[in-house]
This record gives C-alpha cells, sequence and structure tokens, in this order.
C-alpha cells in the first residue's frame, strides 16, 4: 500500500495544474491552456478523494499500532516549510485563474517567486543560479523538439487529410458517440502499457482530436481525460515509468512486482474516476463554465 500510494501520488501531478501536459494538449489542439487548468481542479480532487477512500478502507482492513501522539504546536512548526511552496502555487495559479497573467507570464512569476524565497533563506548562490538555467536550457530545449514534432506530424496528417477522413469515417458508423469514445480511450489504455505519456499525446491527439470534436465532445474535457489516461499510464504495468522510478528508490531491495500489486487498487480509482467523467462532464465542465 505504502508503495502504491506513492507511485499514484507521483502520476497525480499531471493533473494537478500546473501540469505540463495540459501546456502540450493545449499548444497542439489550440485550446485555452488556463480553462484546462480550471477544468482540471475537480477531477483532481475527485482522483484524491478516492484515493485517500482506498487508503483508508485499508487502514481499516488492516489496523496498525497507534504511533505516538506529538504535540500540536510540534506538529504546526512542521508545516511552517510548506508555506513557501503553497505560496508559490498561490502566485502562479492566483495570477491565471484571475486572468492578471497567461500560463508563461505565471512561469515567470513562479522563477521570480522561488528566487526570492530562495534569497530569503540565504540559498540563492551563483551555483544555484548556474544548475538552474542548465536545467531549464534542458527541458525547454526538450519540449522545444516534442511541441515542434507535434505541429509537424500535424501538418503532415492533415496536408493528406487523414485526420477528416478518420472523422468522417468514424462519424458515418452505425453506433452512439459514447461507444466510439468508450473505444478511443480503451485504446489510450492499451497504448499507456507500453508508451510514455507524451509520445501517446504527441502520436494520436492530431489524429484523435478531429474525431472527438466531430462527435460533439468538449475539447476541455477531452483535455483533462487525456490528461488522466496519460497518468494511467504512467502506473500501469509493464511500462509504468512511475512505479520503475520507485522501485529504484526502494532503500530495502524486493521484487518490481511488490509495486505492481500495491498501485492496482489505485489504478483502479483512476478507472473509476474516467469512468464518472465519461457519465458527468460537467466534473470538469462545470466549473470553467461558472469562471466564464
Amino acid at each position: 500500500m505504502v508503495l502504491g500510494s506513492l507511485a499514484a501520488g507521483g502520476a497525480l501531478g499531471n493533473l494537478i495544474p500546473p501540469g505540463i501536459t495540459f501546456i502540450i494538449y493545449g499548444l497542439i489542439t489550440e485550446t485555452s491552456v488556463g480553462a484546462l487548468y480550471i477544468a482540471a481542479l475537480l477531477p483532481s480532487i475527485l482522483v484524491t478523494g478516492l484515493f485517500i477512500l482506498i487508503i483508508t478502507i485499508h487502514g481499516l482492513r488492516h489496523p496498525l499500532p497507534k504511533p505516538e501522539r506529538l504535540p500540536l504546536a510540534l506538529k504546526l512548526r512542521a508545516l511552517i516549510d510548506l508555506v513557501p511552496t503553497l505560496l508559490l502555487m498561490l502566485l502562479v495559479l492566483g495570477s491565471i485563474y484571475a486572468g492578471y497573467a497567461t500560463p508563461t507570464e505565471a512561469a515567470a512569476l513562479g522563477v521570480v517567486g522561488s528566487a526570492a524565497f530562495a534569497a530569503i533563506e540565504g540559498k540563492l548562490t551563483f551555483r544555484l543560479l548556474n544548475a538552474s538555467a542548465e536545467a531549464t536550457a534542458r527541458n525547454t530545449a526538450l519540449l522545444g523538439l516534442i511541441i515542434f514534432g507535434a505541429y509537424l506530424l500535424n501538418y503532415l496528417l492533415t496536408t493528406i487529410n487523414v485526420p477528416q477522413a478518420l472523422a468522417g469515417f468514424i462519424g458515418g458508423l452505425p453506433l452512439p458517440p459514447w461507444a466510439i469514445m468508450a473505444s478511443i480511450l480503451a485504446l489510450y489504455l492499451a497504448l499507456g502499457t507500453f508508451m510514455e505519456g507524451f509520445s501517446m499525446i504527441i502520436t494520436t491527439v492530431p489524429v484523435i482530436f478531429p474525431v472527438v470534436q466531430a462527435l460533439g465532445y468538449d475539447p476541455i474535457w477531452f483535455g483533462v481525460i487525456v490528461t488522466m489516461l496519460v497518468e494511467i499510464a504512467q502506473i500501469s504495468p509493464p511500462d509504468g515509468t512511475v512505479m520503475y522510478v520507485l522501485q529504484g528508490m526502494r532503500p530495502r531491495p524486493g521484487p518490481v512486482t511488490d509495486v505492481f500489486a500495491g498501485v492496482m487498487p489505485f489504478l483502479g480509482a483512476y478507472l473509476l474516476a474516467v469512468v464518472l467523467m465519461m457519465i458527468w462532464p460537467d466534473i470538469a465542465l462545470w466549473l470553467p463554465r461558472v469562471m466564464g
């Protein structure tokens, strides 16, 4: 259960704003990244609630000895280190949700805020700035190549009318839209067993997105669903990236099947959340609609 909760919690970071998957999806489909972030709030709470429910049920079925009670003052002091992180989240997400900044501008605000907190704690050194600049250049170049490849693939497929032909073919099938969407989701689940999340988005979204629009589904809703499927891919045996990272960090050696077994209940919770999103799309669409 410990290994499973760590793996599932690590994968959950993509769904909780500001996840980078939403940025790539928004660039490929020309969908508002801010709207995607807003739409992801309730689904992320739903998935987190299901995780908490699984851990609670496991704790009730397998009770452990009660730990020593810690003083309230000690607990509050332990939370002080979280204050900078919470303030950064408020700075970045608050500026996006309030409409004061675009995601790119909010990222710049996050950098300034991080540097300010590092300076307050006396950790802002030239070595730290150099390492941060190198990591930023490396990640920016990687994402740039990914996005360039996505645009190139999208352009080539559109030029030879593949998405349009596929959308017309699927739209003419004697099946209800929900059945076709269920088949698309099953395809993503199958791809997740052997493909990395970004690769799934780049290779499939340019083809699948016109089909989804032809079926009448909302692009923002589909963006949240795709992000959830990418997270499922990260914890899906036998090629879940997060599980192998966790296996390599285990202090006590053991078989990777321990991680596979521990993550299964959380994988089921993810799948249940996807089913609930299909039944009630307003889980993702209500908040963006209310906020305009």
